[in-house]
């Protein structure tokens, strides 16, 4: 499996990988307080850390969905934020021209489950030379993963993550197969889980999407111990009153302890 380097790391080999922050971008006291914890926590513990925020999530259930403070808005926050705290970035991109704009602060371009088969959206991605993290849609099996890989490595870019975040389930669920970190791994790829993600229940209050907090630590101690290289997590200082997906995202002052269990895993596993 190839390993991929970013800043003074490598995503895939001996050292948990832990790709985490708010949801969409609410403010950029939201993402100071958030990204400086968990630098702290995750220097303390000795694992790679990758700040996560969206400057837009075009893919609500509602169109008075809350999505993000926007591109412009939303990269001088996510550059202020790299600076600052000397981070690695992980943001979304829902068009291909956002790539190229996006690139010039992200270190990790991410393709949202929705749009994983988007040809264009990959295209300009692997453009751009940087990491190209694809969320495995909802509707995909994880073998179809290698074609829509193949669209990134044929269009010059082999600096590919691929993200599991479980599969639907009837109208309104989801459900983790782990068997899709082995697939996924065994065609030389490293595959991060998204723990909280997977506890989505899309759609689930009508005009927006619900969740159930309480098994994402299972989710990710599971995921970690079938061999993921890495964790997804949206992390808020109080999800209960965050503007979008609040029901599946972790709070702050839990990670920690959470933390310090999936390093223990990662280190049995591995």
């Amino acid at each position: 499996m190839k390993s991929i380097e970013l800043n003074n790391f490598e995503i895939g080999k001996d050292q948990l990988t832990i790709l985490a922050g708010p949801c969409a971008m609410e403010s950029k006291e939201i993402c100071e307080v958030v990204c400086s914890k968990l630098k702290e926590i995750t220097k303390e513990l000795d694992i790679n850390y990758v700040f996560k925020v969206s400057f837009d999530k075009a893919n609500r259930s509602s169109i008075n969905s809350y999505r993000g403070l926007g591109i412009k808005k939303g990269l001088e926050i996510i550059s202020y934020i790299k600076n600052k705290y000397n981070v690695p970035i992980v943001t979304d991109i829902h068009e291909p021209y956002q790539a190229e704009i996006a690139a010039e602060v992200a270190d990790i371009l991410q393709i949202p489950a929705f749009l994983c088969r988007q040809t264009d959206l990959l295209v300009a991605a692997s453009k751009t030379g940087k990491i190209v993290n694809i969320k495995k849609g909802q509707f995909v099996s994880p073998y179809q993963m290698k074609s829509i890989a193949n669209k990134v490595i044929e269009s010059g870019n082999d600096k590919i993550l691929i993200t599991e975040r479980g599969a639907s389930f009837g109208y309104g669920n989801l459900v983790s197969d782990m068997r899709s970190i082995k697939i996924i791994q065994d065609m030389g790829y490293p595959v991060i889980f998204d723990a909280t993600h997977s506890v989505q229940i899309p759609g689930g209050k009508g005009e927006s999407s619900g969740g159930e907090r309480r098994f994402v630590p299972l989710l990710a101690k599971a995921a970690v111990a079938s061999g993921a290289k890495g964790l997804f997590f949206e992390i808020h200082p109080n999800p209960d009153s965050a503007l979008c997906d609040g029901d599946n995202m972790l709070p702050l002052d839990e990670v920690y302890s959470l933390f310090k269990i999936l390093k223990e895993i990662f280190r049995i596993v591995n």
